[in-house]
């Protein structure tokens, strides 16, 4: 099975060039694309690995240096009442290992708490309006993560 995400990080078949923000040593950090919400992050190693348990020290290292930025960076801009990380890595050409950091915005309906969220990342491209949102969106985080060094 292809891994949608190795083709991602190669540049062959990109997911959403345009929300590129940070790319580390061992991580990248994208924008989900198309999703019904902004501020949908996603973190994803560089070498190909599919469990958390294969993650190096160092890898470990970024990633947690990473996920501290981002929550704070999302809540800072977006006021996101809370963030969720999640990371299952076992979708169809997804088992890369990637996390999903997840600005919950104050205003969330119910029915989309929790894992139910991730029903807002199965849109259609030609029914989502915030495309411009989230490229500046984008911007914006990577000047706070170009601006925040590493580790």
């Amino acid at each position: 099975m292809e891994c949608r995400t190795c083709l991602s990080l190669s540049g062959e078949k990109p997911l959403f060039p345009e929300s590129r923000m940070y790319e580390g040593k061992y991580w990248v950090v994208e924008h989900a694309y198309p999703v019904s919400i902004k501020g949908w992050i996603v973190v994803m190693l560089k070498r190909h690995c599919e469990a958390l348990h294969e993650l190096t020290q160092d890898e470990f290292k970024e990633l947690a240096f990473l996920q501290e930025k981002i929550a704070k960076t999302m809540h800072t801009i977006l006021k996101s009442k809370k963030e969720y990380i999640a990371c299952f890595a076992e979708g169809k050409g997804f088992n890369h290992l990637h996390l999903h950091l997840i600005a919950k915005p104050q205003d969330l309906p119910e029915e989309f708490k929790g894992s139910a969220v991730f029903s807002l990342l199965k849109v259609k491209e030609e029914n989502i309006s915030l495309r411009e949102d989230i490229i500046n969106l984008c911007k914006q985080i990577r000047k706070y993560l170009e601006n925040s060094g590493s580790e």
